[in-house]
């Protein structure tokens, strides 16, 4: 059987991070006598510029019939204030298929952690993974433009809680068995909400697995006191969305953290979390990693691969470690030269 893996280069530093992901996914393929297909798509603003759409037809229609589907990066200034924003291909991509939670791993490998921009004791053993909700929210709620007043709705029913938690919770089964589900109860409906639904699928079904909860003010502050404390975070699009973000430096650069959006069947979106870094671009200065564990990811996830997976992340670690790596995390490789050195270690 060849999987299909539906390739979406994008914008900015996306085509090379992308480039990379593929190379070390085809060298881990080879490895295991697995057979990928990749085809290659229009998205984001290159899209648009080719057809006006950021999220073309023909590339919405691979994307539903792909057994996964790998992006690089979108957007950048040149789409600025347009009609047209490359991010709602995004958006549109995720609710095409059903993506409702996004995993976003965070860890500090033993031995790195002076790579962190926290004292080396609080980026001490940090391993943890944020599970966010992706199709719901602000970011999908009815909204209304304007320059006097403008609007954005914030609605989650009871079902898009229940469908992500249980994601969360199944991913701290594997884990250390502890969920911390963050919402802001004290003031927003929704929250309240989240966390009634939260409470009573635990109760039912995971009493087994560890539950907390935590206002989203307060885990922005214990993320970067004490980062260590937790294993998997669960919470809502908008806060999600940044706290990931938050969460992912403390690793040392932006540029290590991958993601997977999965929804109800096998497959799924896998990215790196940077955005497409229009400074660098074409300058072989982008960190690969995020891309490369994306990969990883997509291995594990879609094509059920767990040693495929392995092996990637193998390589990345034991490249760190021996001191490779691009100029974010302090290292003289470019791009090609540091995804070089990784497929060289999956050999």
């Amino acid at each position: 059987m060849s999987f299909e893996i539906v390739f979406l280069p994008g914008d900015g530093v996306g085509p090379e991070v992308a480039a990379a992901a593929r190379q070390v996914m085809e060298k881990a393929a080879r490895r295991r006598d697995i057979s990928i297909a990749f085809c290659d798509y229009p998205f984001g603003g290159a899209a648009i510029d080719q057809y006006g759409d950021p999220f073309p037809a023909a590339t919405k229609e691979a994307c539903v019939n792909a057994h996964a589907v790998f992006l690089g990066a979108v957007g950048g200034p040149g789409w600025e204030g347009g009609d047209i924003r490359p991010e709602t291909g995004l958006l549109e991509l995720r609710r095409t298929l059903g993506l409702f939670a996004n995993l976003r791993p965070t860890r500090v490998m033993p031995g790195l952690e002076n790579l962190s921009p926290l004292k080396t004791d609080s980026a001490a053993g940090v391993d943890l993974l944020i599970v966010r909700e992706l199709i719901g929210g602000l970011y999908f709620g009815d909204r209304e433009e304007g320059l006097e007043k403008a609007s954005d709705q914030c609605v989650y029913t009871r079902n898009e809680v229940v469908r992500v938690a249980r994601v969360a919770f199944d991913a701290a089964r594997l884990r250390k068995g502890r969920v911390t589900s963050v919402d802001k109860a004290n003031v927003l409906a929704t929250s309240r909400l989240w966390r009634n639904a939260v409470m009573q699928l635990h109760q039912a079904e995971y009493s087994d697995v560890m539950l907390d909860h935590m206002l989203v003010d307060a885990m922005a502050m214990k993320l970067i006191r004490a980062p260590a404390e937790y294993d998997v975070i669960l919470t809502e699009n908008l806060f999600g969305d940044i706290l990931s973000d938050e969460a992912s430096v403390i690793a040392g650069s932006i540029g290590l953290a991958p993601s997977a959006s999965l929804g109800e069947g096998a497959a799924g979106l896998y990215e790196p979390i940077h955005g497409s870094a229009p400074d660098i671009a074409g300058k072989d200065k982008a960190n690969p990693v995020g891309a490369i564990l994306s990969g990883a990811m997509l291995f594990r996830h879609s094509l059920n691969s767990e040693e495929a997976a392995l092996s990637i992340e193998r390589a990345v670690d034991t490249a760190l470690s021996d001191g490779a790596g691009t100029a974010d995390i302090n290292g003289s490789d470019g791009c090609r030269s540091f995804t070089d050195k990784i497929c060289k270690l999956i050999e």
